[in-house]
C-alpha cells in the first residue's frame, strides 16, 4: 500500500506565507518596541544644608597716638670767659716824652749821561782802489743765452777779507750762482767800522750777468 503525499493548494501556500510575513513583522515591531522604551529616571528630592558663612574679621583701626606738644628748651647762659685786665700803675713820669727823629731826605743824584754812541760803517767792496775783478761768465751759459741777477751775503772780518759768502737770492741757474761765489771769496773788503775799530760785519753783493747786445 503506498502513501503519496498531496501537493498543497496555492490557498495554502499564500495563507502560510502570510502566517510567516506576519511573524517577521511582528518580531520587527518587538524589537523597534525594546528600542523605544526610555528609561524612567526617579527624580530625588535635592536636600541642600545652607553652612552659615565664618564672620569676616575687620583689620585693627590703628589709633591716632596722642600729641606730644614739645617742651620748649630754656638756654643755658654760658658765663663769659674773664679776660684778665693789665694793672695799670698811677704813678707819671716827670721826664718829657724824646721827640721822634726826623728823617733827613736824601740827596738825589743826577744819572751820569750816557756816553756817547759810536757812529757804524757798513763794510764796502765798491772802491776803486780794491780792484775786485768782474766774475767770468760761464762759457756753456754764454751759449744757452742764461742771464740772472744772483746776492750774495758776504761775512767781512775786520781784516777786509770774507770769512763766509753765501747765495742769498739765486739767479736761477746753478753755474751763474757758483761762478759769483768763487769770484767774490776772493775779493778784497774795507771793514766795518764802530767809531775807529774795524769788526766784523755782512754786506750784501749783487751780481747781473747780463750777455752783450
Amino acid at each position: 500500500m503506498s502513501y503519496a503525499l498531496s501537493r498543497p493548494s496555492s490557498s495554502q501556500r499564500s495563507g502560510l506565507l502570510a502566517v510567516v510575513i506576519g511573524l517577521h513583522v511582528g518580531v520587527f515591531l518587538l524589537i523597534l518596541a525594546t528600542k523605544t522604551v526610555v528609561p524612567q529616571i526617579m527624580e530625588m528630592p535635592l536636600i541642600v544644608d545652607l553652612l552659615q558663612a565664618a564672620p569676616i574679621e575687620k583689620p585693627p583701626v590703628a589709633k591716632p597716638l596722642p600729641m606730644v606738644k614739645p617742651q620748649p628748651v630754656k638756654p643755658q647762659k654760658t658765663p663769659a670767659p674773664q679776660t684778665p685786665t693789665p694793672q695799670i700803675e698811677a704813678t707819671q713820669s716827670s721826664l718829657p716824652a724824646p721827640a721822634a727823629p726826623v728823617a733827613a731826605p736824601a740827596e738825589i743824584k743826577p744819572a751820569p749821561p750816557a756816553p756817547p754812541a759810536e757812529p757804524f760803517v757798513q763794510p764796502r767792496f765798491d772802491a776803486n782802489y780794491l780792484k775786485n775783478p768782474a766774475p767770468n761768465y760761464p762759457p756753456l751759459s754764454r751759449r744757452m743765452g742764461e742771464e740772472g741777477k744772483v746776492i750774495l751775503r758776504v761775512l767781512v772780518n775786520p781784516q777786509g777779507a770774507a770769512d763766509s759768502v753765501e747765495v742769498k737770492t739765486s739767479s736761477g741757474s746753478q753755474r751763474l750762482d757758483d761762478a759769483a761765489v768763487n769770484t767774490v771769496k776772493l775779493w778784497k773788503f774795507i771793514p766795518a767800522k764802530r767809531g775807529e775799530t774795524a769788526v766784523q760785519s755782512a754786506v750784501l753783493v749783487p751780481i747781473i750777468f747780463k750777455l752783450e747786445q
